[in-house]
């Protein structure tokens, strides 16, 4: 793994998947080329910008958004009174 500057999405994790068809412009697509080709530099990992797609996804959902603030609400009050249970 290199010491320079690391790149937002970080290193990859696995999770379970499922198919999901994406379109995008070309430039997009080059763009997500290359920045799998700098997260290869960097972390020492092959991956190509498909693999990439749903990092990316994921962690601007994850981002503290308002949609996502919006959308955790209910998950959040079942988890507290989970919580409380426990």
């Amino acid at each position: 793994m290199s010491t320079a500057r690391k790149l937002p999405l970080g290193p990859l994790h696995k999770a379970e998947s499922t198919k999901f068809t994406f379109s995008c412009p070309t430039s997009l697509k080059s763009e997500l080329e290359c920045y799998a080709a700098l997260h290869r530099q960097t972390y020492g990992e092959a991956v190509d910008g498909v693999t990439l797609i749903p990092q990316m996804l994921e962690a601007f959902m994850a981002g503290g958004s308002r949609v996502q603030e919006k959308m955790g609400q209910g998950k959040q009050s079942s988890s507290r009174r989970s919580l409380a249970i426990n």
